[in-house]
């Protein structure tokens, strides 16, 4: 288990690293998190390496005992390489090159990128091959953050366009077709003629779209295995790494795909940031964090946990006593394995002023310090259960694809994906009922109950995994917007939707509308419903059935006929179809009926107090989680504001 800091030593006078490094073990840490954006101190001249200044660092470090995460530092390319090359910065939409002086911007794209990316690494890794004390190499920074994932550079559209010849095989035609450029007489005769989607009158083609959102993800995919292939040539074993900013499903990147090639994936935690009045949703932090652990099915770690109030130009919330810490159990409850804070100590200069850390620009310690140093002596006691892996009965599949086609044809001006995602997952988040959120190429057998939110982009191999899952006694929940499209986003001609899916479902879609208000029309309840009332929004199918089970209706004047909730037995299996976004307490109480049918038991708590159980026999534990700004009784205890307690099982009554 790794307890530490994230610590820029290069941004302070070297005379403090000794009582810098001494408070930081008097916090209680075993490991520093350094070098991820100090490529210029590493290379302040095109090809004259010097890592004297982290040597002496790590030289330090390694006399108090304490490990380190070192970063290459390709986020923060030097102002000599773009003074030299400008054609390595990304371009905005309307053609103007992102000015030096930020971070993350370079083209991912860029032949001069790999070319010096190659370089600094190499040296690196190389200088720090036989350095026992680096325990993890971290590659680059939050890929795809801040909309760094996005170019629109002249060398983009060239790649983009051989990206499209590889993939139709040469064949323009081919791709014509796919595309149906016939429409407003968009027929390509070479792939030279292919753009970039960017601003046009009314809107490019979907298709293209989609394989241009595909294509963005490749480039940072490309660029993360080129980073790792050469850590590994270098250090066969060593433990390689990425920071993942909050926020994944919204970038033009697919992370799931970048964690397949590190060994552990990481996530910088953010509850609150900047300008927001207030931190987000205690389930919408826990959706969050198990995001993350489906990356790859397994635990990760937390690089950047907040303390202090965090901002680069608006200052932001302050988290109250023993919040931030309680975000630490929090993430700690739900698979996180080590855990880093950012920052050990605010900064006094550059962009990040504004992102307190343990300790302030004046250097004293407080209550934030000694809350850490409580956190981490308290947590270290539970290491094998926290080393556990997180065992869940259900799971929610999002896919890159299907998101994308989102951004690409919005529909419904109320449609959130992620938001809906976050409003599906809340009934279980409420019932302290586990749930992975994995990626639709992830095994997904072994759970009760499958939830397939608004994937509609429909494939193939997919569609057969989910039927063998359902007839193999799995449970299924669809929701609206499912199987609509094929894979290039087209619709399908003579298919019924969901398409692939009408049978397995018992119930076909007859006609849709979007609409603009959360709730829009009454429901009523039928069958085992009957008497439950609620009302629909965002979106709706109207459902015919064609042997499912019909849970609720509409009840608006005009689509009585059709069904809203359907439940359908399919060989051994059930599965749902939820034709619109229902409100929370009917979604409360369809979720509680389809956990009850699957044998899962929730756990009982007060409004506010997540529970969570980790790890096996004599280590399994108890996590008490108190998210509300007052005392609360839970589990026959008082919990005070914020409050965490760690209990062992064993001793529990």
């Amino acid at each position: 288990m790794w307890l530490g800091v994230d610590y820029y030593p290069e941004q302070w006078d070297a005379a403090m690293l000794e009582a810098d490094l001494d408070n930081i073990l008097e916090l209680g840490c075993n490991v520093i998190r350094i070098g991820e954006f100090s490529w210029h101190m590493m290379e302040p001249v095109e090809g004259q390496y010097d890592f004297s200044y982290f040597d002496r660092v790590i030289e330090k470090a390694k006399e108090k005992g304490l490990h380190v995460i070192m970063g290459t530092p390709t986020a923060t390319i030097p102002a000599w390489l773009a003074k030299k090359y400008p054609e390595v910065l990304s371009e905005f939409e309307n053609g103007t090159k992102r000015s030096f002086g930020g971070r993350h911007v370079y083209c991912f794209n860029s032949p001069i990128l790999y070319t010096y990316s190659d370089r600094i690494i190499t040296a690196l890794v190389n200088h720090y091959k036989d350095e026992e004390s680096i325990v993890a190499w971290q590659i680059d920074n939050e890929f795809g953050h801040e909309g760094s994932d996005v170019c629109y550079c002249k060398q983009c559209q060239l790649e983009f366009q051989e990206y499209l010849r590889i993939k139709f095989k040469g064949d323009i035609n081919q791709l014509n077709d796919t595309y149906g450029t016939t429409f407003w007489s968009q027929e390509y005769n070479e792939f030279e003629e292919i753009p970039t989607p960017m601003e046009t009158i009314t809107t490019h083609n979907p298709a293209l779209r989609l394989d241009w959102e595909r294509f963005r993800s490749q480039s940072v995919v490309n660029f993360a295995q080129f980073q790792v292939k050469i850590i590994r040539n270098i250090i066969p074993d060593a433990q390689v790494i990425h920071d993942f900013p909050g926020g994944g499903m919204d970038k033009h990147c697919d992370y799931s795909k970048i964690a397949k090639c590190l060994d552990t994936v990481a996530y910088n935690n953010y509850p609150v940031w900047g300008g927001q009045k207030e931190p987000i949703l205690p389930h919408e932090i826990a959706f969050g964090l198990d995001y993350i652990r489906g990356l790859k099915k397994q635990n990760f770690w937390i690089t950047e946990a907040i303390m202090g109030a965090q901002g680069h130009d608006v200052t932001g919330f302050l988290p109250r006593p023993n919040q931030a810490k309680m975000w630490s159990y929090q993430g700690m409850a739900r698979g996180c394995s080590s855990l880093m804070y950012f920052r050990y100590r605010g900064g006094t200069k550059g962009a990040e002023q504004f992102c307190y850390g343990i300790l302030d620009a004046d250097n004293v310690k407080r209550r934030k310090f000694f809350e850490l140093q409580s956190f981490f002596q308290d947590v270290k006691n539970y290491k094998p259960a926290l080393d556990a892996p997180v065992k869940s009965q259900v799971a929610m599949v999002y896919d890159y694809d299907s998101l994308a086609a989102f951004r690409i044809q919005r529909q419904s001006i109320l449609l959130d994906c992620q938001g809906e995602m976050k409003k599906l997952y809340k009934p279980f988040y409420d019932a302290n009922v586990m749930v992975d959120v994995i990626p639709e190429d992830a095994d997904f057998s072994e759970y009760k109950i499958l939830i397939l939110p608004l994937l509609i982009i429909g494939k193939e191999e997919f569609k057969n995994r989910v039927k063998a899952y359902v007839e193999n006694g799995g449970t299924v929940i669809f929701t609206y917007r499912n199987a609509v499209k094929d894979e290039n986003n087209n619709l399908t001609l003579g298919s019924v939707i969901p398409v692939g899916y009408d049978t397995l479902a018992g119930v076909a879609v007859e006609e849709t509308e979007s609409l603009q208000d959360i709730n829009a029309f009454p429901v009523h309840g039928c069958g085992i419903c009957e008497g439950q009332e609620g009302y629909g929004g965002v979106f709706r199918d109207m459902l015919v059935p064609n042997g499912a089970q019909v849970l609720y209706r509409y009840g608006d004047t005009f689509y009585k006929e059709y069904a809203a909730v359907t439940k359908n037995q399919y060989k051994m299996g059930t599965v749902y179809y939820l034709g619109c976004s229902l409100d929370e307490d009917t979604l409360r109480q369809l979720m509680g009926r389809i956990m009850s049918d699957n044998q899962i038991e929730p756990t009982t708590s007060e409004e506010g107090v997540e529970i969570v159980y980790r790890g096996e026999g004599l280590d399994r534990v108890r996590i008490l989680i108190n998210h509300n700004g007052f005392a609360v009784q839970a589990a026959n205890q008082l919990l005070e504001p914020y409050e965490c307690k760690i209990e062992k099982c064993d001793g529990l009554e």
